[in-house]
């Protein structure tokens, strides 16, 4: 049984000049919300303090987030791990009392109402962690970018070096572009769904590339924009095979995961399509835009040495 045809003959560089200018569009619109609004930074980026209780029975995470908001905490972050008795509570420092004293006083607030609640652990993130840690997330994505362009150059040429790095930078702009408009918390978890969004893209980028050296090698006719078509067609089924799978698993995970995984899951999803988007319209369109020619790909000619008889 067949989802997808192998055989499909969609002129995807037909259209480039609208995707281009669509891309233009979204990216610029992306920044724009990250310049005026910027992110909703979680704890991991703005400290705070994070509890650990467990308790004798179970007990529901809504129930324990309702009564915090209740006792002047709206912004907690409750979730259950490990067990449907452990709670992990995440919340936000505030200037009328210290980190300790905050969290002894969440813990007695709690135990007026669920006698059993036992602390298990307390952490405090100053800010200055978090400031820390936002430029090492932001460190990891330009070191990404940048062994990923020397990758490609190397292994293929460097017009498909800039591209895949266009490509790679146009996807991470547009998440955090919604997140930023949507206000959604960005943390830890967000920053790791966006690199691996990297190197999901990255992945389908290099099969298309791969596909275009090969039918350059392969085909004596044919223009450039032709043989690009013509890869990317050969590749598609793939392509969304594996993004329609990748996205049915995290639509899980965005469904059943809970609220600590919902900025992962969120990213990845947007991620997916994004993604899938840049590798086909992207990568290819802006090597073809900077002059990719068949001669780029073919492999260079080896200088025989004849060894001169006495």
């Amino acid at each position: 049984m067949e989802f997808f045809k192998h055989n499909t003959n969609f002129k995807f560089m037909g259209i480039r000049k609208f995707t281009t200018a669509f891309s233009i569009l979204i990216s610029v619109a992306s920044l724009f919300f990250l310049v005026t609004k910027g992110l909703n930074f979680g704890l991991d980026f703005t400290g705070g303090t994070q509890l650990e209780l467990r308790f004798a029975e179970a007990v529901a995470p809504d129930s324990i987030k309702s009564h915090l908001a209740s006792h002047d905490y709206p912004e907690a972050k409750v979730a259950q791990y490990g067990s449907t008795k452990d709670i992990l509570i995440r919340l936000p420092n505030t200037s009328k009392m210290s980190e300790e004293k905050l969290g002894a006083t969440v813990v007695k607030n709690l135990q007026a109402a669920w006698p059993s609640a036992e602390l298990r652990r307390v952490e405090f993130v100053g800010s200055e962690v978090g400031q820390q840690l936002a430029e090492q997330g932001g460190l990891a994505v330009v070191v990404a970018l940048i062994a990923t362009m020397i990758y490609i150059a190397v292994r293929f040429e460097y017009r498909f070096a800039v591209s895949a790095a266009a490509a790679l930078l146009h996807d991470p702009i547009v998440i955090l572009g919604v997140f930023a408009f949507f206000q959604i918390e960005f943390d830890l978890a967000t920053l790791a769904s966006i690199l691996a969004v990297m190197g999901y893209s990255l992945n389908d980028t290099i099969v298309v590339y791969d596909r275009i050296r090969e039918n350059f090698r392969k085909m004596r006719q044919g223009t450039v924009s032709e043989i690009i078509d013509m890869s990317i067609n050969q590749t598609l089924s793939r392509t969304l095979m594996t993004s329609l799978l990748t996205f049915i698993v995290v639509i899980a995970l965005f469904l059943c995961g809970g609220e600590s995984l919902h900025g992962f899951s969120t990213a990845f999803l947007i991620g997916i399509v994004i993604g899938t988007y840049s590798s086909i319209y992207i990568a290819g369109a802006l090597a073809l835009t900077m002059g990719l020619s068949r001669q780029d790909l073919l492999p260079k000619a080896k200088e025989r040495f004849l060894d001169d008889a006495p």
